[in-house]
């Protein structure tokens, strides 16, 4: 069984941080939003991490809203980080799955709940099977106002008698992980032996 590297991330805002590579097909609109030249349309951007990255992207494909994704690493200072050194859990990086969603169709605030409605967020030392620093629950922000929504999600959960792991961090750099690890499911069939739907709000 796969040793699914994840924590949970979650970024929404700009594409445009070094690594995160939509410049060239994008323009910004402003710190959170990012405007595609050719069609106008202009969406915006989340970053998940919960456990095997596999197993988020496959979560979030499903989604009302979404329009891409790709999973990749995050949270760590090493440049150009690969699989094999992510999974040693000594770089500081995260799996995580970059969402580029329609806001006109879905918000933040629904994204960040399915983040939490799709992993276990008060586990503290992995994801399912998955064990170890790389696999542990995050959200990185982006602006205020991400923040926000992200620890008043948290104090509803905690609400609800909910122990929450979840970290609120601010955003870092986004790494693409090798293609082999995009739309993994998608490719080689089957579902996440480690995530799974759960109703929390």
């Amino acid at each position: 069984m796969r040793n699914c590297a994840a924590l949970m991330l979650l970024i929404v805002g700009t594409a445009l941080l070094p690594g995160i590579g939509f410049a060239a097909e994008t323009a910004a609109t402003d710190s959170t939003k990012v405007t595609t030249a050719k069609t106008g349309q202009t969406t915006e951007v989340a970053i998940f991490a919960e456990g095997c990255f596999w197993g988020t992207q496959y979560m979030f494909q499903k989604a009302k809203g979404v329009v891409s994704s790709r999973v990749g690493y995050t949270g760590g200072a090493k440049t150009f980080p690969t699989y094999q050194q992510v999974c040693t859990g000594t770089t500081g990086h995260l799996e995580a799955l970059e969402v580029v969603y329609d806001p006109k169709v879905t918000s933040y605030e629904n994204m960040a709940k399915l983040f939490f409605e799709s992993h276990d967020p008060t586990q503290t030392n992995g994801q399912g099977p998955d064990i170890g620093e790389q696999y542990k629950s995050a959200i990185f922000y982006m602006n205020d106002q991400q923040k926000e929504i992200a620890e008043k999600l948290i104090k509803q959960l905690e609400a609800k008698g909910l122990k929450v792991a979840t970290k609120v961090l601010p955003a870092s750099q986004f790494w693409p992980a090798e293609e082999y690890h995009q739309n993994y499911y998608s490719k080689k069939g089957g579902e996440p032996y480690c995530h799974s739907f759960t109703k929390r709000f």
